[in-house]
């Protein structure tokens, strides 16, 4: 049965799409999915992508977010989440996770894992979150050369190569900018500026540079949360919110784990969780059972 296993939508076309909703003059939502269930959620409400995080995979494994992870780590959340969504996935691919040949490594196996498009940002080697201060970046040419090797070595044209930038907090936002614009010569489809913090921050980016652009509205951060709407009409194409689920999903399980270990039952918290009739249907139980009963819709005899 079509979009049981799998999502009927092949990679080549959600990259079609991606780059579509990037020129459709309509902000793209993409908000940060750290299992396939969340990411079928996140289509189920009406979002027009899913983003998968380097800082939550990083999480997931109970680890900073400061380069740590590898490229295999990476890919096989990213590969999992892409299968079971017809939405296109952006994921964060930190610094193509080490030379430029690494970067050009990175962005097959991305293509090869079904995602849409990647980011690669020019931090020195191993990262930083992207909100904490003692960034280092890269000398602008030394970024150009990592974007440059991505690109020759990405098969399907469609795939997004977006190039991230973490200079505005280290060397100002006029330097950011120039990068920007040398990355978006180099042949970056999307350039996602890290740490701006108000909307004047966007719009001055906005006016300066001609390609599309990505804004990031993580929580606890540098940058003030600025509305989806306020983001289209300053012009940006793109928004992401990288670690929101994660941080609903575990201050949720905190809660209830003290209330569990208090009261020692989970009585109280019953509507505070997914009811099991809900999940079921995110997850297409009743499909599945249709399934079986149109494939096993046999008998034994009695003498089989």
């Amino acid at each position: 049965m079509t979009g049981l296993l799998a999502a009927d939508t092949s990679a080549a076309d959600k990259r079609a799409a991606f780059r579509a909703g990037l020129s459709s003059g309509r902000i793209q939502r993409l908000p940060g999915a750290f299992n396939p269930l969340v990411a079928k959620l996140i289509q189920e409400i009406g979002f027009e992508g899913v983003y998968v995080s380097g800082a939550v995979v990083s999480a997931d494994l109970a680890l900073p977010d400061i380069g740590l992870t590898t490229l295999t780590e990476v890919a096989g959340p990213g590969q999992q989440i892409a299968r079971v969504t017809d939405l296109p996935v952006l994921i964060d691919a930190d610094t193509g996770f080490g030379e430029p040949m690494s970067a050009a490594r990175t962005v097959t196996v991305l293509e090869d894992a079904g995602i849409a498009g990647c980011h690669l940002e020019d931090q020195v080697n191993p990262k930083r979150c992207g909100h904490l201060d003692g960034k280092a970046v890269v000398p602008t040419e030394d970024m150009v050369r990592r974007l440059r090797a991505a690109i020759s070595a990405r098969r399907d044209p469609n795939f997004v190569i977006c190039a991230r930038t973490d200079a505005a907090g280290i060397e100002g936002i006029d330097a950011a900018i120039e990068r920007a614009k040398a990355y978006a010569e180099a042949g970056a489809d999307l350039i996602f500026t890290e740490a701006l913090t108000t909307p004047a921050d966007f719009e001055k980016f906005r006016a300066a540079v001609s390609t599309p652009l990505l804004a990031n509205m993580t929580e606890f951060g540098k940058s003030e949360l600025i509305p989806a709407q306020t983001l289209d009409r300053i012009g940006y194409n793109a928004v992401i919110y990288p670690v929101s689920t994660l941080r609903l999903a575990m201050h949720a399980a905190e809660a209830g784990l003290r209330e569990i270990y208090e009261q020692g039952t989970q009585s109280g918290l019953l509507d505070r969780m997914q009811h099991r009739s809900r999940l079921y249907e995110l997850l297409q139980y009743e499909r599945y059972n249709e399934f079986d009963s149109d494939i096993f819709n046999f008998a034994l005899g009695r003498n089989q």
